[in-house]
């Protein structure tokens, strides 16, 4: 009957010694682990992603990278590529002010005269 009364007391000293916190952790955050401060939380995204937030080809993106105009990826390992996201949130803000204060260069209209299909005819004079 000792030998059950010890194995009990184990037991329960056991069962509590999950319910304690660690004793690093204060109480009545037992259940919540460690949380770094949120400027220590990046987050990286791959190319699909990066596709939805910036409709720009490829090609596009990787020129505009090798002329310092977009942010540069980096890898994670020798196969994955990724960009930081706040570095593509921060460069989206900084077309958006640049195109509302018309700093953005804008393509010229194309001269439809020259075109082949469909070219635009000379007024005709009516006498």
């Amino acid at each position: 009957m000792k030998r059950e009364h010890m194995i009990s007391q184990e037991d329960r000293t056991l069962a509590s010694d999950t319910v304690q916190p660690p004793a690093n952790e204060p109480a009545e955050n037992g259940a919540k682990r460690f949380q770094p401060p949120a400027d220590l939380l990046k987050r990286v995204i791959r190319r699909p992603e990066l596709r939805k937030i910036v409709p720009l080809a490829d090609t596009t993106i990787y020129e505009m990278e090798q002329r310092g105009e977009f942010p540069k990826r980096f890898f994670l390992t020798p196969r994955c590529v990724v960009w930081d996201l706040a570095e593509v949130e921060a460069w989206l803000d900084e077309r958006r002010r640049a195109s509302d204060a018309d700093i953005v260069r804008r393509a010229p209209a194309p001269d439809v005269r020259r075109r082949r299909a469909r070219p635009i005819r000379p007024p005709t004079q009516h006498q």
